[in-house]
């Protein structure tokens, strides 16, 4: 997959260096997105086979966890262009403010 948008979590993860958990974050993202972009998730299935806890949303939007659900990060996917694009990263409490399937 091509993976656009990743300014948004660089950004978050900036912001918050060297407070707790941020680096097992950054290590976790960087473990993520390798995945991600090594991918050719075609369906919805896809995508859970390699992320069983991801959450398919209406719109294209697929919602990850990142670090054991300490964080969250919402994409839209487009499977036939090959394309992921970050709309959201934070954590699980930051998640709870936004509706996933609109952002």
């Amino acid at each position: 997959m091509i993976v656009i948008r990743r300014d948004i979590v660089e950004r978050y993860l900036a912001r918050r260096a060297g407070t707790s958990g941020i680096a097992v974050a950054r290590s976790s993202y960087d473990t993520w997105l390798k995945i991600a972009e090594s991918a050719a998730w075609r369906t919805p299935i896809d995508v859970q086979r390699s992320h069983p806890k991801a959450s398919i949303l209406k719109g294209g939007r697929t919602v990850f966890n990142i670090k054991g659900n300490d964080f969250r990060l919402v994409a839209r996917i487009n499977y036939r262009a090959g394309t992921l694009e970050i709309r959201f990263f934070g954590t699980h409490g930051d998640y709870d403010g936004i509706d996933a399937e609109t952002i």
